[in-house]
């Protein structure tokens, strides 16, 4: 077989190589990130598109969000896109639901396609703050009129193992905004890389996410349009466009390890944890476990703390969240998983989660 002369045939140690590079060079990025990320709780409350931070999947909700590093299927869109590629199954769902604070609820749907070149897979968020009476000055108990917002996030995302230890993904998030007259669009991404097998010892992995790159998000809209008379005119009363400013996503940068042990036939432990760099509130340290008994039933546990909050300004998800798993598929042949998670929240009721994964 002749070869063009411009071919250049790599070695597998070569490939190898290179990829390691960009491994550590990820760690470079990710570490630099958090620097230019630091002092995030000075800025709460002014990032746009809140519905970007709201935690997705009962599993590893219920693992205090710790497990960015193993994390695997469709709940990874969320804590690391990276683990997508390694579903279950060659075809995937996933329906989740979270009872959200102040009568507020967030609904989820995935599904995912497993291809020779890699895991493709699209996902649709939705935030559901319910109804609300429109007031005035002059109708402080209500107009009659009734508003209902819509926030929704559809994502596309592409995972793949380029080794057997190391994996890549990307999310693409489109995000949509509306209320009223007012509405607002834009666009994220997400990055994240798993190494697993760290340092050659088994099950030992380690897990780097960059999540919501993107421009800033400025709403626009009829609703917006006021009439005024401006005094250094001579045209009377007219109407003006009110300047909406325009704001940042809420960008984070994830750092996390996790250790799984197989105890015997039956009993397993996974064990992980991670630190997250928030630029828009407080960091966190983020600890969580799951026990698997026969990979029929599991019992979570985890824990949220952010060294920087006080009791004058805390992080209302700092604390403990606990859950529970079945998988269906170990004694009915259906692969089907159900999943709970209960999260505690200061000052308001706690929130709860309930996921259903299913594998074709």
């Amino acid at each position: 077989m002749r070869l063009c002369p411009y071919t250049k045939i790599f070695k597998v140690e070569e490939v190898m190589d290179r990829l390691k590079r960009l491994f550590y060079f990820l760690i470079i990025i990710a570490g630099t990130t958090a620097q230019v990320f630091g002092g995030g709780q000075d800025k709460a409350g002014t990032n746009s598109a809140p519905e970007l931070q709201i935690p997705i999947g009962s599993r590893y909700i219920a693992m205090g969000g710790a497990d960015i590093s193993s994390s695997a299927g469709l709940e990874s869109i969320y804590w690391n896109p990276a683990g997508a590629d390694y579903g279950a199954s060659s075809a995937n769902m996933m329906f989740s639901y979270r009872k959200y604070f102040a009568d507020m609820s967030f609904n989820y749907f995935a599904a995912s396609a497993k291809f020779d070149l890699g895991t493709i897979a699209v996902s649709l968020r939705d935030l559901n703050v319910g109804d609300i009476n429109v007031t005035s000055m002059d109708h402080p108990d209500g107009t009659g009129q009734i508003i209902t917002p819509t926030y929704f996030v559809l994502g596309l995302t592409y995972s793949k193992a380029l080794t057997d230890r190391i994996s890549i993904g990307v999310n693409m998030n489109w995000i949509d905004e509306s209320w009223a007259n007012v509405a607002a669009s834009g666009v994220s991404f997400d990055f994240g890389v798993q190494y697993r097998n760290l340092l050659s010892v088994p099950n030992l992995n380690l897990g780097i996410v960059v999540k919501n790159l993107g421009p800033s998000i400025q709403y626009g809209g009829s609703g917006l349009w006021i009439q005024a008379t401006d005094p250094a005119a001579s045209r009377g009363t007219t109407f003006y466009q009110v300047g909406a400013g325009s704001y940042e996503l809420p960008s984070s940068v994830s750092l996390g390890l996790s250790y799984s042990n197989n105890f015997d036939e039956v009993n397993k432990l996974t064990v992980a944890t991670s630190f997250v760099n928030n630029n828009f509130t407080y960091d966190e340290i983020r600890v969580g476990a799951e026990y698997s008994f026969r990979d029929l039933i599991y019992l979570r546990l985890g824990y949220l703390y952010s060294p920087g909050s006080t009791s004058d300004t805390p992080n209302i998800y700092q604390n403990y969240a606990a859950g529970f798993g079945i998988n269906f598929a170990s004694f009915s042949g259906l692969d089907i998983t159900l999943d709970y998670a209960y999260i505690p929240v200061k000052y308001f009721d706690a929130n709860q989660s309930v996921t259903v994964r299913m594998g074709f």
